[in-house]
């Protein structure tokens, strides 16, 4: 779109911070005229209201379900839910409703770099980043963006000119983006969450699948996650954009895998029935934990489709680093390893966790979002040599734990001031023995005890580190 179809247009963007500042400029700029709500009016909401208001922007507070008069165009923070009452004000008069994700598309220009998109219930950040790695390595200018927490917006109208971008995209992100066409995309897998945002499993996974929608090369799904082929399947793509599973075990034919600790590559090769091309070696992968090493095969898989060379996919996995609180190894203690995956806030994360170590002690707990433990116990119940819970629905886990593990010994916390962890981390290091993994993988939102998951592993470090000291 263009500046003048801009020029005069009523726009409502809903919600600051993150998406919504940037957005509300954006539009601005282009001589749209803003009207920003937003439900919160704190001290940090009249902050940046403030700054909008500056530009000539209206803010209203307090009052995020009323659409405001002559509005032609709602574009919203992801995380509002649709049922809002701003968002059925806007369906009965017709209104439509953009993310910033779909803003940042339409504001593209007409050379505007490709997008490689990446969703799915767990591992999206991990990948984009280490995609990222693989594409810089091959010389090519791009960045890491979207739901990453870098806005896309400033990555399509800055100053920067890429050659491809790496986009990781939410489910809420893409339900409120309808025209998105990326270059190539990955839905990494597909497990129940945010449920109450979406309103049922097949709900959400359909807005994982708008990732596909439009492909023009690739549409790069998860082999030993059916669900994630059944969303290829569904998707309108364009002429010629074929299907490329990665798996964890010896690829077939348009798929990446693991051959004798070797990732391999028999999609883009000349001849994938008979040829495979080595990429990486699994040591190149950061942590080497399985789940891990599948997202190394999604990003190499996006990339192989955007065209980078197999060298560069080896040396982008071997620069890559992970962020902090994803199976982050903290410590050793006494011959005991503690490890922070407090990213870990539903059972699917906390599985893949669960599956890279053994024994362990688990230390789990926190906002459950309705989420239920039986199976993901039943998996992990040989590897476990105790179990610390903590946090609002700890009795979910515990109850789990009696069902399907009934000989793992269990502390139960109930304490939820600043202290719990280090109590947590103390009954862990009680239970453990050397050779032994301690690991914080909550399998819960952190909301009831912490400001955020990044809090939650921060305090998990610090009571490791009071503990090492301790140790002498």
């Amino acid at each position: 779109m263009s500046n003048a179809d801009w020029q005069g247009k009523h726009v409502t963007v809903a919600g600051l911070g993150v998406s919504g500042i940037p957005a509300a400029r954006a539009l601005h700029e282009r001589g749209a005229l803003v009207t920003v709500v937003n439900d919160g009016d704190d001290e940090r909401s009249r902050a940046q209201a403030a700054g909008l208001e500056a530009l000539g922007i209206t803010v209203r507070l307090g009052d995020g379900d009323t659409l405001p008069e002559s509005t032609e165009l709602v574009v919203t923070a992801p995380g509002w839910k649709p049922g809002k009452p701003l968002f059925q004000a806007a369906a009965e008069a017709g209104v439509p409703v953009w993310g910033d994700v779909e803003l940042a598309w339409r504001l593209r220009g007409p050379d505007a770099a490709p997008w490689l998109a990446v969703t799915g219930t767990n591992g999206k950040t991990t990948t984009v980043r280490m995609l990222a790695s693989i594409l810089e390595a091959a010389g090519l200018r791009t960045a890491a963006v979207g739901n990453i927490g870098v806005s896309l917006l400033d990555a399509v109208l800055g100053d920067e000119a890429y050659d491809v971008l790496a986009v990781e995209l939410s489910s809420y992100q893409l339900h409120w983006a309808p025209s998105l066409r990326a270059d190539s995309a990955a839905v990494l897998n597909l497990a129940p969450d945010h449920l109450d945002w979406h309103g049922s499993m097949d709900a959400y996974a359909a807005d994982k699948g708008r990732a596909y929608e439009g492909n023009r090369v690739a549409c790069v799904y998860n082999a030993q996650d059916p669900a994630t082929e059944d969303l290829v399947r569904a998707a309108d793509v364009e002429e010629g954009c074929r299907a490329i599973g990665f798996t964890l075990g010896t690829p077939g034919p348009s798929q990446l895998g693991v051959v004798d600790g070797i990732l391999v590559d028999r999609a883009f090769v000349e001849n994938r029935r008979e040829q495979a091309q080595e990429l990486a070696q699994v040591e190149d992968v950061n942590p080497p934990a399985p789940h891990n090493i599948a997202n190394a095969l999604a990003a190499a898989a996006l990339a192989r489709a955007f065209g980078v060379e197999p060298a560069a996919v080896r040396d982008g996995l071997r620069a890559f680093r992970p962020d902090a609180h994803r199976i982050e190894h903290v410590a050793d203690v006494a011959g005991v390893s503690y490890v922070d995956d407090s990213k870990a806030t539903n059972t699917h994360a906390a599985e893949a966790s669960l599956a890279a170590y053994d024994p362990i002690v688990w230390i789990a707990g926190g906002l459950a979002k309705g989420a239920t433990f039986d199976a993901l116990v039943t998996g992990a119940a040989k590897r476990l040599r105790g179990a610390v819970l903590m946090g609002a629905d700890r009795a979910l886990i515990r109850e789990a734990l009696a069902r399907h593990a009934p000989e793992v010994p269990v502390v139960d916390l109930e304490r939820t001031d600043t202290g719990a962890m280090s109590e947590a981390v103390r009954e862990a290091a009680r239970l453990a023995r050397p050779g032994d993994t301690v690991l914080l993988a909550p399998a819960c939102a952190s909301m009831d005890m912490f400001v955020n998951y990044n809090k939650r592993g921060e305090a998990f470090a610090d009571a490791v580190s009071e503990l090492a000291d301790e140790s002498g």
